[in-house]
């Protein structure tokens, strides 16, 4: 999908594409911000060239996942609205659309889930680029840094609601686990990143 059409998409009245397919946005701008800044510390420091050429290729990779995720992340709450629109006039209906909600939300973790993973993968990419890539592109990095900051937070957010409807408690632990685990990592990894940043503003 075109940028522009997907900022008018997001603008409409419409439950999709919402806040998840903003955060795998941001999280693939991220991406690209991290690949460039790479890119530029290969060319400024030949020393550096091989670890740097690492990063730039994983961030290319990270940014067109993150990009199939905008759509997919619309398609998940799709399906989410779909399972509520099922029939519902006798028992067997009921109980069948109750687990199809069930399924739906479940399912609509995944693309959060992979965008916290991939976004806590960018914060560590740009904090290595903040420290130990071109200066002239420190500001770069830094907006990188902020981006994946807003994808993880926006891909934790959205695992939260949607565990909030599940009723299986095994999965909802396990979620609920792994949120927390992301977000002290997320919170430690930006806050050596605002260390280092701080002079800069």
């Amino acid at each position: 999908m075109e940028l522009k059409r997907f900022l008018e998409k997001l603008s409409l009245d419409t439950p999709t594409p919402g806040g998840g397919s903003a955060s795998a946005l941001a999280g693939a701008l991220s991406a690209s911000l991290v690949s460039m800044v790479a890119g530029l510390s290969s060319k400024k420091d030949k020393s550096k060239k091989k670890g740097m050429e690492g990063i730039r290729k994983k961030g290319l990779t990270i940014q067109k996942r993150l990009f199939q995720a905008i759509e997919e992340d619309s398609k998940s709450f799709d399906a989410v609205l779909k399972a509520f629109r099922l029939p519902r006039n006798s028992g067997k209906e009921r109980r069948r659309r109750v687990k199809e909600i069930q399924k739906a939300y479940q399912r609509a973790t995944l693309i959060p889930q992979l965008v916290c993973q991939r976004s806590l993968q960018l914060l560590e990419y740009s904090q290595t680029l903040i420290l130990t890539g071109n200066p002239n592109a420190v500001g770069d990095a830094g907006v990188a840094a902020f981006l994946a900051e807003a994808a993880c937070a926006g891909g934790l957010l959205n695992i939260k609601i949607n565990v909030a409807a599940i009723t299986e408690k095994n999965f909802s632990k396990k979620m609920n686990i792994l949120v927390r685990t992301w977000a002290r990592k997320r919170n430690r990894l930006m806050g050596a990143i605002h260390k280092k940043l701080i002079g800069t503003y």
